[in-house]
């Protein structure tokens, strides 16, 4: 199963999933301090780009904070619902499918001040000719001194203690529960296999079972920021998480990088 088909079927059930509210709250404080600082041009707001931006909620919230915002995503059920959550929000973001590698065509070089790439998106690139190329179409379409926020899993902790699982996620509506299990499949070739087992019930009745997958690469944090300082990029700083907490290799739950455009 390829990403885009993973992510279309994951799709109506992607804000079920995150607690937004909870997730909104922790983190927009922390994104808003690392991006209002930033030179738009002339009369123009800070513009900034939701790359892997799923259904458009962090671009939402940092549109109601005052930047100009858009979103980019690979599954077309994503861009869809994200459309559909902006509608609702009354802003008019616009969303548009594409993925890595494909930005600085469908938007144009230049074109933002911010590119934030979030919810462990960016180890979906699966080799270095892929994250080298992604790297470098995030410099094009940033404008000269713009600002890259990269959250990802610390990887290096999840390989080094081989940790499959992770937090089932509950969320219940009228007669409905939906629980997500997600789990990883570690392969021989060094990447993993992802999985989000979703069991959904209405009341009275058994619950039922899906399975989604698709593969990942557990990029650790001296592989990228290799990379990111090859494609041009300066001042890499490293979090925990995306409250800025200090990073710290064998505990933290995050990696978190952010690097400006020389």
């Amino acid at each position: 199963m390829n990403n885009s088909n993973m992510y279309d079927l994951f799709s109506e059930n992607y804000d079920r999933f995150v607690n937004w509210d909870e997730r909104l709250s922790s983190e927009i404080p922390f994104l808003v301090s690392e991006i209002a600082h930033l030179e738009p041009k002339d009369g123009e707001k800070i513009s900034i780009l939701d790359a892997a931006c799923g259904t458009g909620q962090h671009a939402i919230a940092l549109q109601d904070q005052g930047f100009d915002c858009a979103g980019a995503d690979f599954s077309s059920e994503m861009v869809r619902i994200a459309k559909q959550n902006a509608k609702k929000s009354k802003y008019e973001i616009p969303f548009i499918q594409a993925g890595f590698g494909e930005y600085s065509n469908a938007f144009g070089k230049n074109a933002f001040d911010g590119l934030v790439c979030l919810g462990n998106s960016l180890p979906h690139v699966l080799d270095e000719y892929g994250l080298a190329n992604t790297f470098t179409d995030f410099k094009a379409i940033m404008r000269k001194g713009g600002k890259l926020i990269i959250q990802n899993r610390n990887f290096d902790k999840v390989v080094a203690e081989r940790l499959r699982f992770m937090t089932p996620q509950t969320f219940r509506k009228d007669d409905g529960t939906w629980i997500f299990a997600r789990f990883y499949d570690f392969t021989p070739d060094g990447r993993l296999t992802f999985n989000v087992q979703i069991l959904t019930s209405r009341e009275g009745e058994d619950f039922q079972q899906q399975v989604v997958r698709t593969r990942l690469w557990p990029m650790g944090k001296d592989l990228l920021c290799e990379f990111l300082k090859q494609a041009g990029y300066i001042n890499l700083k490293l979090y925990g998480d995306l409250e800025g907490s200090d990073f710290d290799i064998d505990e933290s739950p995050n990696l978190v990088i952010t690097a400006r455009l020389g």
